[in-house]
């Protein structure tokens, strides 16, 4: 029986995988070219990590070789990451190509400048389709001064239109760089040199393509899966392959003891805790070890913000990078409003939690160990008003403990940092009594909540911004709506603010009911700066 693997492209014979027909086929058509005999395109084919950029380009090569007409070479340069000498990374591509096309004792291949001779009708002895994965794994001087030579080449058989292909000059027909960036784009600085490319992006899998792994495992394995979990899982990884075959490795074989019982969506919530607490995930180490370099550290934390969003532009160094490498993506509005996002619930919620610790790391004693608390937490209640005091005098009475390893060391406290800052005091101030709380986010930026399970209750906390009252508004109907969708008929609009005083206290602090939704929001603040 077949297994969900995430180590790696899987293998068609011993793995589960989505077969992405529609964009195998787009890749074999622009290598081909759609007049074949008038040549191919190159293209560059690009995604974050863990996407099936390898998997899909060994698919179309698989199927390319099954056409007489053209010689189908695909390369991984992975390990030629540490060679800086440019003709010598030249040099040992064309020993591989040699060797596949039993060429081996034709051609003498000593720097860059012999490397386009590879290609010259003569040597090669039809069309090559040539594909070269982890293109971007080599050093900058190695990627410019082969997309120069691979330019030349392109416009050297564009300007033999007259022609059919294998009687150019060069019969590098079509080709495909493979890469997690845009490695000829916003980081080149001195302007592309391979302007002639087209671009082929792999998107995550489709909703239809995650439930349709899921339906193959239970029709092999005869064990049912509630569609409940397909759901979850589609909304907690949007699709990203590499999580989602992970977390269905989890599911059906490491979490799954009772094979003779269906997969319940409680269970995949179960195991999601441990898949957030406990596991080591090599996607996640590197996501977060991306995350917490410098720039774009700063840019990451912002992101957690409950104010503003903020645009999406690929030409922005800091969003190319982070886009890239899996941390964000695009939520797109409309064709003129683009924001980023956090690229899906998961890996949110793993970055929250890393920074939460690594920004506050120590609180001190949150209470006396004499203190009665009955005002606030028993072990049938919970009183949010007064658990939200505590915490504003908290952090008024320890603003320069909580500042001593704030980012940039800030003198004033900014919002997202307030944000961690709960997070771990309510965790720490409840955990005595057992109560769960959880952080949530629902649309992957500018909103976060709080989810606090105590005494078979659930209570909802929205944190935002107070920026102004139009704004505040608006937060009562989400928050209204929020509540809504959680089942619930009051929840909390927890508002931050540098400083406000009592008057504005009584005006803003006032319950607002949506009668339509059923749902009453209690507004509170929280003043993040000194008194």
């Amino acid at each position: 029986m077949r297994k969900f693997s995430s180590y790696g492209a899987p293998n068609n014979k011993l793995h589960y995988y989505a077969p992405r027909e529609a964009l195998i086929k787009n890749a074999i058509t622009q290598l081909k070219g759609e007049e074949p005999n008038e040549g191919g395109h190159y293209i560059t084919v690009w995604a974050p990590r863990q996407t099936g950029k390898t998997w899909i380009m060994r698919e179309v090569a698989l199927t390319l070789k099954r056409e007489t007409q053209f010689d189908v070479i695909i390369l991984s340069l992975q390990y030629l990451s540490e060679v800086t000498d440019v003709n010598r990374v030249a040099q040992r591509i064309a020993l591989k190509l040699l060797k596949q096309l039993n060429l081996e004792n034709s051609l003498t291949i000593d720097t860059l400048d012999d490397f386009e001779r590879l290609f010259e009708r003569g040597i090669l002895t039809k069309p090559l389709i040539l594909i070269l994965d982890e293109f971007d794994a080599l050093t900058y001087a190695a990627i410019t001064g082969l997309v120069s030579v691979f330019r030349h080449i392109y416009n050297t058989r564009q300007n033999q239109a007259d022609k059919p292909t294998a009687e150019k000059e060069y019969l590098l027909h079509g080709m495909a760089l493979i890469g997690v960036r845009a490695v000829l784009g916003v980081e080149n600085v001195k302007g592309s040199p391979f302007n002639v490319q087209r671009s082929l992006q792999i998107p995550n899998l489709t909703y239809d393509e995650v439930n349709e792994l899921f339906n193959w495992y239970q029709q092999e394995s005869g064990q049912s899966i509630e569609p409940d979990v397909v759901e979850h899982l589609w909304y907690e990884f949007q699709g990203q392959p590499g999580l989602t075959c992970w977390f269905g490795e989890l599911l059906t074989e490491t979490y799954n003891q009772a094979t003779d019982k269906p997969i319940t969506i409680d269970h995949a919530k179960d195991v999601g805790v441990v898949a957030l607490k406990l596991l080591a995930n090599n996607n996640i180490l590197n996501l977060i070890s991306k995350a917490k370099q410098e720039p774009y550290k700063p840019f990451v934390l912002e992101l957690f913000q409950t104010k503003t969003k903020i645009d999406f532009s690929y030409h922005d160094p800091i969003i190319n990078f982070l886009y890239m490498n899996g941390i964000i993506s695009v939520e797109q509005v409309s064709l003129r409003e683009n924001y980023v996002k956090f690229s899906c619930p998961y890996i949110q919620k793993q970055l929250f939690n890393y920074f939460a610790r690594e920004l506050f790391h120590e609180l001190d004693r949150l209470y006396d160990p004499f203190e009665d608390l009955s005002d606030t937490i028993t072990k049938n209640g919970l009183n949010i008003p007064r658990l939200l005091q505590r915490y504003e005098q908290y952090l008024q009475a320890n603003q320069a403990q909580v500042l001593k390893d704030a980012p940039r060391r800030r003198e004033d406290l900014r919002v997202y940092e307030a944000v961690f800052h709960l997070y771990l005091y309510l965790t720490r101030f409840l955990r005595n009594y057992k109560a769960q709380v959880q952080p949530e986010f629902p649309t992957g930026n500018g909103s976060i909540d709080l989810l606090i399970r105590h005494a078979g209750q659930l209570f909802g906390l929205e944190l935002k911004s107070f920026a102004d009252q139009q704004q505040y508004r608006e937060a009562l109907k989400q928050a209204a709506k929020y509540g809504q969708q959680l089942g619930l008929t009051s929840i909390w609009l927890v508002l931050f603010i540098e400083a406000v005083d009592e008057k504005n206290r009584q005006r803003f602090e006032i319950d607002y009911t949506d009668k339509k939704r059923g749902v009453t929001v209690h507004p509170l603040f929280v003043q993040t700066g000194k008194t």
